[in-house]
């Protein structure tokens, strides 16, 4: 691996690599990633037809299925592919950040009421089952339709959906290409947040670096925030397995040489990967609806612990999607091109300019949200030129593990993560005390160091820094 600045290297092509592999990350952290499989998923990725550019790591980057996690890869629409691999098993995972008009420490003084409202009115835990009860019917449309579905609903409001990836909705969606199964799995979990990384947290604004951008994100240092993370739950899970079948049997079709099974992949056009891309879709758009009646709960929580009309001062920052495949205008060879851009634990980091944006942040670039592990800091970014040039647009998506779950829960156990977090001042609430212990910030790497490389990289710069104060887990 040959180092080209100081948060970025080089993997030259050789064997079966396509295109060069690039990896966007500081000494340190590039450290850490050598210790799993990751860079070597990374040079099989750089092996797939159609592939344009380099294969690309973010600094979170580690070992996932097929793809590694932090992976961004873009391929041509005529010769390239599209992987369920390469946008993961949570599809839509993604993060919803809430801004307050509270400052912290009136929010501090009825902490241990307001996590324990949370946890109440926000369903969360492995294999949770959610408020809404829906048929099968009411799920379609609301596949189909995004945040309106939502929002007709009387959840949310249109300036929300305006402040989403994609306006709360990618357009295509086809619960037809879905199966039974995954509709199944998704009736009852939805408006719900789940377990492993997932969460609500309460934040506080410690630190403003960019103050003009900040105003414009509705952020002001010592305000509090809420952080959402969660993603398409059992629903995109089942549609992303029932994929992987198909898929297996595509690539031998198509004669695909793979250099890992777990990157089974079709052409583009394919009928295979048309399906796919329709199921995607509706996954994508049921995250977004969960996300989105999450944050309603979440707001009607603070009326009841801090006064009816507290919601009123809660805008939407902004909504981010981090596992997803798009179809993106980017410069290739001095030429516009449509891409397949697939981003597997990276986020979207448009720069100002670009017509995606919702017209409020076009002159300004994306908010990019990206959350630390529990009891660590979380950032929030802006997109920049950098990104455009040589990232297809994309930059890091939280802090990314550096530890196995079942090694974590080994090392620690959740009697000793609570303590630690309640001598920090950081109240949490979880379903299983285990889950506290996988998710331990020790399992984690170093949310300032992968921010920082991010930044040395030019892919986006630091607008704050939010720190923890209460935290509900699944």
């Amino acid at each position: 691996m040959k180092q080209i600045s100081s948060a970025v290297w080089e993997i030259e092509k050789e064997g079966k690599m396509r295109v060069p592999a690039r990896v966007f990350a500081n000494q340190s952290v590039v450290e850490l990633m050598g210790k799993d499989r990751t860079f070597s998923q990374l040079r099989n990725v750089a092996s797939l037809p159609g592939i344009v550019g380099h294969a690309l790591l973010m600094p979170d980057g580690h070992e996932g299925y097929g793809f590694p996690i932090g992976g961004v890869a873009a391929f041509e629409m005529e010769s390239g592919i599209i992987s369920p691999g390469g946008v993961g098993y949570d599809i839509n995972c993604g993060v919803r950040l809430i801004a307050t008009g509270l400052k912290s420490q009136e929010v501090r003084a009825k902490m241990r009421q307001l996590v324990d409202a949370l946890f109440k009115n926000v369903p969360s835990g492995v294999g949770s089952k959610g408020k809404l009860r829906l048929k099968e019917s009411e799920l379609d449309e609301a596949v189909v339709e995004g945040v309106d579905w939502a929002i007709r609903q009387g959840y949310g409001t249109r300036e929300d959906k305006e402040k989403t990836e994609e306006n709360g909705r990618m357009e295509g969606a086809d619960p037809s290409a879905v199966s039974e199964k995954a509709k199944k799995r998704g009736l009852p979990q939805f408006g719900t947040v789940g377990a492993g990384n997932h969460f609500v947290e309460i934040q506080e604004v410690q630190k403003v670096m960019l103050p003009e951008i900040a105003e414009k994100f509705g952020l002001r240092e010592g305000n509090a925030v809420v952080m959402i993370h969660c993603g398409s739950r059992g629903f995109g899970h089942q549609v992303c397995d029932d994929s992987l079948r198909e898929m297996l049997q595509a690539a031998k079709k198509y004669k695909i040489d793979l250099p890992d099974p777990e990157l089974c992949c079709a052409p583009i056009s394919s009928p295979e990967a048309q399906k796919y891309i329709k199921a995607m879709r509706c996954a994508v758009n049921y995250a977004f609806n969960n996300r989105h009646i999450m944050m309603h709960w979440v707001r009607e929580t603070f009326d009841e612990v801090f006064g009816r009309g507290t919601s009123e001062q809660m805008p939407l920052v902004y909504d981010v999607c981090h596992n997803i495949a798009k179809f993106e205008e980017h410069e290739v060879e001095g030429k516009r091109k449509t891409l397949c851009v697939h981003r597997k634990g990276a986020t979207r980091a448009f720069a100002a300019g670009r017509e995606e944006l919702p017209p409020y942040y076009r002159q300004i670039g994306q908010p990019v949200l990206i959350p630390g592990s529990m009891g660590t800091a979380s950032y929030v970014l802006v997109g920049k030129k950098g990104a455009m040039e040589n990232s297809w647009g994309s930059t890091c998506h939280g802090a990314g593990r550096a530890m196995s779950r079942s090694k974590a829960i080994r090392s620690w156990t959740g009697k000793q993560i609570q303590d630690e977090l309640m001598g920090k001042g950081i109240m949490v609430k979880a379903t299983e005390s285990e889950l506290l212990a996988e998710e331990a910030p020790g399992a984690y790497k170093n949310v300032d160091e992968v921010v920082a490389s991010v930044a040395q990289a030019g892919l986006s710069d630091i607008v704050a820094r939010l720190s923890p104060m209460g935290v509900v887990k699944g």
